[in-house]
């Protein structure tokens, strides 16, 4: 009766592992809700995958800082982000940075805007009359005051609130000659005003003014973390860099031959898992049924960790996906292979 009941609670937790797998490839084929949430194929794949663009940088000059290296990997990192949302910029060594950008092929086009030096710019509002089919209106427009270039200090601080004992954290400023001057008129001028903070054509930030500020430094605030204060920073130096990039290379990733090799791996895993589920099960029986809807469990728990956690799937990520589906089949067939000497030495599994 015990064994009746056992081998009932086995074939329960079989049927069941199998209505996992078929809810799960359900979700990777298919996807649920209007977003096709879980679905394969929104997968974002890498540069040999998806095809794109790579770019090698190497910076112009031998008293390049690591703060410096720092802000052009952040702007051009910035820069990129416009083409895609994973797109890579990282330093290699001391001198060089790397940029990949999966899913375009225009390569020209991008070294002529990353190759742009970028402006930053510190603004406010002006309001002037326009005259328009013979009707004057009035239109408010950002009237610059200075440029990046009257920066000399740009750097993220925190602060003790003396009110709620809180910290702040702050980007502390610190302008040229011809800065200070430009930013106190502006500051007199548009007390209770926002000053916009532009970089290539994009308002990073618009602090308002509390007071005029005539001594040349000054403080942001209302940064949320140190980090966003640090990127704002950052962002503001890029306006005053003094790095020249040279092109060392650039190369096109075939598109094709990210997909050839996509849907070749594909086809090599179907025919190696379908041919690896009849070997185990025509050697192991039920045994084998088990091993291979665990493994199948195992490669929908991969594609659905990938899509989870925005994972970047590259060539070599889906080599190491087959690797770990072999080791899982050579630790099952070790497994059994043990059982079935132990159970022709007499020994028994119950």
């Amino acid at each position: 009766m015990k064994k009746r009941n056992s081998s009932g609670k086995y074939i329960a937790g079989l049927i069941l592992l199998i209505a996992l797998c078929v809810f799960g490839a359900f979700i990777t084929t298919k996807g649920i809700t209007k977003k096709k949430i879980g679905r394969a194929s929104n997968i974002e794949l890498g540069l040999d995958l998806a095809g794109g663009v790579s770019i090698t940088y190497e910076v112009d000059g031998k008293n390049v800082s690591d703060s410096d290296m720092k802000d052009t990997v952040y702007k051009l990192q910035k820069r990129v982000e416009g083409y895609s949302t994973e797109a890579e910029v990282y330093q290699e060594g001391k001198d060089r940075i790397n940029i990949e950008i999966p899913g375009v092929t225009d390569a020209n086009k991008i070294l002529d805007e990353l190759g742009k030096p970028g402006t930053l710019s510190f603004a406010v509002q002006k309001q002037v009359k326009v005259k328009k089919n013979g009707k004057t209106t009035t239109q408010t427009t950002l009237d610059t005051v200075l440029t990046g270039q009257n920066v000399k200090k740009a750097k993220a601080v925190t602060n003790q609130n003396q009110t709620t004992g809180k910290k702040e954290y702050l980007v502390a400023l610190e302008f040229d000659a011809k800065g200070t001057k430009a930013f106190a008129k502006a500051t007199k001028a548009n007390i209770g005003k926002p000053i916009y903070i532009i970089y290539d054509n994009q308002v990073i930030s618009a602090p308002n003014v509390q007071e005029a500020i005539t001594k040349g430094e000054c403080t942001i605030d209302g940064m949320e973390s140190y980090e966003a204060a640090e990127n704002l920073a950052s962002s503001i130096r890029i306006g005053s860099l003094p790095v020249k990039l040279n092109e060392l290379r650039s190369n096109v990733v075939s598109a094709k031959l990210g997909v050839n090799a996509i849907q070749t791996t594909v086809k090599a895993g179907v025919i190696g898992f379908v041919l690896v589920c009849l070997i185990m099960i025509a050697f192991y029986a039920v045994p084998g049924v088990i091993a291979c809807v665990a493994l199948a469990i195992y490669m929908l728990m991969m594609l659905l960790a990938l899509n989870g956690f925005n994972a970047t799937l590259t060539l070599p990520g889906l080599a190491g996906i087959i690797l770990g589906i072999g080791m899982a089949v050579d630790a099952n067939v070790i497994i059994y292979a043990r059982i079935q000497e132990e159970i022709g030495a007499g020994k028994s599994t119950g």
